[in-house]
């Protein structure tokens, strides 16, 4: 069997280093995200939540600090929104970055320019969350029959998430996640992919902000129901069965604001 040239050798040899080296950092940004969010939590934790008419807690995400601004607090969620995404969305997006940084002339620099695309979609939508959550905290502590509502309002969100898990706008939404194609501009094709990706987890995305955007068990939940439509087989069939459990829970939590359970 003929050698290969040692020219052709070494270019392969610098692609896999630097295949290994693109994948050592991206670990690193997931493991450092990952980090952030639980600290963000446990801080979180320890201040407590804001007991409210109805019997339930408002996480205390959408409140000031003492001695906090609004724009510092405004910061500080967006901090933790930002950290929160890359933890829970990186391990779904890294087979996109992965062909596109394959079929990419400069391949990790493109890469870089997709999945930075990606996530200032998801960044913005945190600048619109952020305000809305606010807008509607306060008018829960100032309206005490808002607030008895919100139990009872909890579960039918659920249970609507749910549904849309299983139906032909999440399959859509989830095709165009799974078989995004790299373009010749990078920023658009990640910004492009990002609005996608936050129409296809609009279901999980609801059932976070309505169960407790700070809880991790929620949000581990989430993490893993993204990451296995998008890296399974049969993504689509995962996504049915993460919606059946989406729904199941909604059902449970009507029945307990309905005192039936």
């Amino acid at each position: 069997m003929r050698a290969l040239p040692v020219p052709v050798t070494r270019v392969r040899q610098q692609r896999r280093v630097r295949a290994v080296a693109w994948i050592a950092v991206a670990a690193l940004l997931f493991c450092a995200a990952t980090t952030l969010t639980i600290a963000a939590c446990a801080s979180m934790s320890s201040k407590g939540g804001m007991p409210m008419p109805g019997g339930w807690t408002m996480s205390m995400a959408w409140a000031r600090m003492c001695g906090q601004t609004w724009r510092g607090a405004a910061a500080s969620f967006l901090g933790m929104w930002s950290a929160m995404t890359v933890a829970m969305m990186l391990p779904a997006l890294m087979p996109a970055l992965w062909r596109c940084r394959a079929a990419a002339a400069q391949a990790e620099w493109f890469a870089v320019r997709v999945g930075a695309g990606y996530f200032a979609v998801w960044i913005a939508l945190g600048v619109v969350v952020y305000p809305l959550g606010v807008a509607l905290a306060m008018l829960e502590m100032r309206c005490p029959m808002l607030a008895r509502a919100v139990p009872f309002a909890t579960g039918p969100v659920v249970l609507l998430a749910g549904a849309f898990q299983t139906s032909a706008s999440k399959a859509r939404y989830l095709a165009c996640c799974r078989a995004a194609a790299p373009r010749d501009l990078a920023w658009r094709e990640g910004v492009r992919l990002g609005w996608h990706c936050i129409g296809c987890c609009a279901g999980i995305t609801a059932t976070v902000l309505v169960m407790g955007v700070m809880n991790l068990r929620v949000m581990a939940f989430a993490a893993a129901a993204i990451t296995g439509e998008r890296l399974a087989r049969n993504g689509e069939r995962v996504a049915r069965i993460v919606g059946f459990v989406v729904m199941a829970v909604g059902a449970a939590l009507v029945a307990q604001a309905s005192g039936i359970a």
